[in-house]
């Protein structure tokens, strides 16, 4: 009985979905990628894959017989007839190159024909935009990734061999993915995507990142987002960017299609070059063959992006309708090459949806259960683009190898090999872990980045013990317990401080943490000095910029997202705070005109006054962070908040002290923060920050509850952007304990003003600018402009900036050179 149904189920299963296949060559016989295979009706559709093969079900109960479109760029389209009694069926086609003319052009002497056609693009662009105001359709992608003669370490690292993908040689598929999912999309914005399957190479507990609105590309945009804003050939200022020639004509059914090569007026601007497809008369896209450099997109380690997207005519809702899309890219960076591509097919369009009011919401993607437990014959059956020999054999090769790794022998013979321990690891620190029961526990050894100078400590440093144990693979659920010794020589104190942290879940991420001991910090609690640019500061310049207090502390966290959108961190407990005072007068290069400062921040010539006197408070602190409209993915291991585009993020927090033995100490604080970066089409990024607050029966209390501001008099810079610091600023002059506004402005051109100067535009540099203000009762207010050049390096190491910024103060004006090292954020 059993085999019975099991065959009723299979012939069932063939007679509603019948396969047609075969290959796609050209006329030398050479394989044809990536050619679009649709039936006219447009009820299905596929590409081919690298090697010219395809496959298309069709579904016998919709139609009798279909006609099947072959398509692609530069060739003449084909058709066939096709009965649904003859499936399954293998056709194999040759497409011919297409006859590309310029004998029904009328040719100017004084401008190339393509202008002509650009411009009516360019002047119906946004109809035709609007003309596919809504849809859904099905959608299937596919991305891999491969890298050749990969290094075993990078920057002193292992890079292992991602789990057996690298062979011999260190070259290999290090992601393979496929993703099947049905989408829904209303203009302007609205999306959403829900998974059907979902598979990754090597896991198949994996998910596929690869999703339709990430791919979601359409060049009648004005630019197209790439990290940088990449000026469409089409835009409403296009001819200032681009030069244009028509490489001739062909038909497409009884539509005249002209092909177009688009050129860059100066190369390093946010361009593309390469080819674009003009329909006559409906001044609709065909298709697009553009290529643009990982220079114009700002990310440096990219070598190339190759775009292509296929169209077909939709009769019934005359209009050109995307039908597939690949993106090439290449890339090299600290001696690792590699390539990839990502394939889009998009098929079965409705441009008629019913959408209810709550058809689209902030979740943009989620995934049906079991998704990512499909097993081969239903990935065999379904999926629309055949794979290569290449990826049928990763498929095969890690899923071998799959269950082997995860096995307890196999962790346990890598963590053997792994777990050795060498010979300075006592110095530099050394990690046991247990991959099979999931725990690690490690040893931060006193030699390391952490050992740093101040005034205060003199040489210090760090040791600490950690353990870590997760839960589940992708480590949603875990738990962190440590704990850490710091030393200082000068000042002869060893201080202990510990943490427990467990971490509940990716999808609310609710986080409980304890934290207690004894630790030495800054009066600001944003540590605005990096330890080693202090090291650098006070040992060659005699300029000990940091003051540091002692505390005794134990408190306890919560945070959690309580809806979308809005997530509360609360954090309380008990501090006891002590002053310190500067224990050395060590220094490298003496100057003569120049000496310490004292610990004091308000008074720096008084060695002797402490900057506050010992007291204990017990100090509680509720913050809210809303992001409006926030987006968001479901996955099945958690939620994936997008953020907002459109709307910028607030933070509003109460503080509130009580003093244990003197009521000086008590004090409320309200603040509030705005901030939101915006990408001004190909014009740049302009970002802000605001921030304001104010304290109530705050008159007496402590030095380290003031609100302080990010100064900086280091002249470095060490942040990506200067939304939140003042170059100019001593750090403590403007602390206050009662109300406060600041400001902070810049603005990003990314390459807009700088790419169109000849000879600059070689360098691919970056204009900024900024403004800063604060105001502080009872202060004057304070001001900072500034203007800058951003993505300064050598090669593909772009992590420098320089900036000229002037300060105004109580009439005064005073001005400086800002050095950016922005890789200071992860030495730090």
């Amino acid at each position: 009985m059993k085999v019975a149904l099991t065959t009723l189920f299979i012939f069932f299963n063939v007679s509603l979905f019948a396969q047609l296949k075969g290959k796609i060559v050209d006329t030398d016989g050479q394989p044809l990628p990536f050619v679009n295979i649709y039936t006219e009706n447009g009820s299905a559709g596929t590409t081919s894959n690298e090697l010219g093969l395809y496959s298309l079900e069709l579904n016998a109960t919709q139609n009798s017989s279909y006609t099947i479109v072959f398509q692609s760029l530069g060739f003449t389209t084909e058709k066939r007839n096709v009965s649904v009694n003859d499936l399954p069926k293998t056709i194999n086609i040759t497409l011919t190159e297409a006859s590309v003319s310029l004998d029904e052009v009328v040719v100017s002497t004084n401008e190339d024909p393509a202008y002509a056609i650009i411009r009516k693009a360019i002047e119906n662009r946004k109809r035709n935009a609007d003309r596919i105001a809504a849809f859904t359709a099905d959608f299937y992608s596919r991305g891999i990734w491969r890298v050749k003669d990969m290094p075993e370490k990078i920057l002193g690292q292992e890079v292992g061999d991602f789990d057996g993908a690298l062979d011999s040689t260190r070259t290999g598929v290090i992601y393979l993915s496929e993703t099947i999912s049905e989408i829904a999309y209303q203009r302007p914005d609205d999306f959403k995507e829900t998974i059907l399957a979902s598979k990754v190479s090597g896991d198949d507990n994996g998910f596929s990142f690869n999703s339709a609105r990430d791919a979601n590309f359409s060049f009648y945009d004005n630019t197209i987002e790439l990290n940088a804003a990449i000026v469409s050939p089409i835009a409403d200022n296009a001819l200032n960017y681009y030069n244009y020639k028509l490489e001739g004509v062909f038909y497409e059914g009884s539509k005249l299609i002209n092909q177009i090569t688009v050129s860059p007026k100066r190369p390093k601007d946010r361009v593309w070059e390469g080819t674009i497809y003009i329909v006559e008369d409906d001044w609709q896209l065909y298709g697009v063959a553009l290529t643009t450099t990982g220079q114009a997109i700002q990310v440096p380690i990219v070598e190339e992006l190759l775009f292509k997207q296929n169209f077909s005519f939709d009769a019934d809702n005359d209009f050109w309708v995307k039908r597939s899309q690949t993106i090439d890219f290449g890339f090299k960076f600290f001696g690792v090459k590699g390539d990839g591509r990502f394939i889009a097919v998009y098929s079965d369009y409705d441009f008629s949806p019913e959408f209810a009011e709550k058809s689209f919401t902030n979740e943009v993607l989620t995934y049906l259960e079991n998704a990512n437990k499909k097993d081969s014959l239903f990935w065999q059956d379904t999926r629309p683009v055949p794979l290569t020999v290449e990826e049928v054999n990763d498929y095969i090769k890690k899923d071998s190898i799959q269950e082997l790794r995860k096995s307890e022998k196999y962790l346990d013979s890598v963590d053997a090999v792994d777990n050795r321990v060498g010979l300075l690891d006592i110095l530099t620190g050394y990690s046991y872990q247990n991959s099979y029961d999931k725990w690690r526990i490690s040893y931060d050894g006193p030699i390391s980045p952490d050992i740093a100078f101040n005034t205060v400590q003199g040489w210090h440093g760090n040791a600490g013990l950690r353990f870590f144990k997760w839960y589940d693979d992708s480590q949603t659920r875990w738990l962190n317990a440590s704990v850490e010794a710091n030393y200082g020589f000068s000042d002869d104190r060893l201080r202990l401080k510990g943490s427990l942290v467990k971490n509940f879940n990716r999808t609310n991420r609710l986080r409980l943490g304890l934290y207690g001991g004894t630790e030495v910090r800054q009066f600001n609690n944003s540590e605005p000095i990096s330890p080693f640019i202090n090291t650098v500061s006070t040992l060659f310049f005699e300029r000990n910029y940091m003051k540091l207090y002692e505390r005794d502390f134990v408190q306890a966290s919560f945070f959690r997202e309580i809806i979308n959108g809005l997530r509360l961190s609360v954090l309380t407990g008990y501090e006891k705070r002590q002053p310190l005072f500067n224990t050395t007068d060590y220094v490298t290069t003496p100057k003569d005109d120049v000496s310490y400062t004292s610990n004091n921040p308000l008074l720096p010539n008084d060695f002797d006054t402490p900057a506050i006197v010992e007291h204990e408070v017990w100090k509680t602190s509720i913050s809210a962070n809303i992001t409006f409209g926030q987006k968001y993915m479901m996955y099945p291991d958690g939620k994936y908040n997008l953020g907002s585009e459109k709307w910028p993020l607030l933070f509003i927090t109460y503080e509130n002290g009580i003093g244990l033995e003197d009521d000086r100490f008590s004090f409320s604080q309200l603040r509030g923060e705005l901030y939101q970066s915006i990408t001004v089409g190909n014009k740049g990024e302009l970002s802000y920050h605001l921030k304001g607050g104010t304290f109530f029966d705050a008159d007496a209390i402590s030095f380290v509850d003031y609100q302080h501001f990010n100064g900086n008099q280091t002249r470095v810079g060490t942040s990506s952007n200067y939304t939140n610091v003042f170059n100019l600023m001593p750090y403590y002059q403007f602390s206050t304990n009662q109300s406060y506004f600041e400001g902070h402005l810049e603005h990003d051109f990314r390459g807009w003003i700088l790419g169109k100067i000849p000879g600059l535009n070689q360098l691919n540099f970056n204009l900024v600018a900024g403004a800063h203000f604060l105001a502080t009762e009872p202060n004057k207010p304070y001001s900072e402009l500034s203007i800058g050049i951003d993505n300064l390096g050598i090669g593909k190491y772009r992590l420098l900036r320089l900036d000229y910024v002037r300060n105004f103060y109580n009439g005064k004006s005073e001005g400086a050179i800002i050095f950016g090292l922005k890789f200071m954020g992860i030495l730090d």
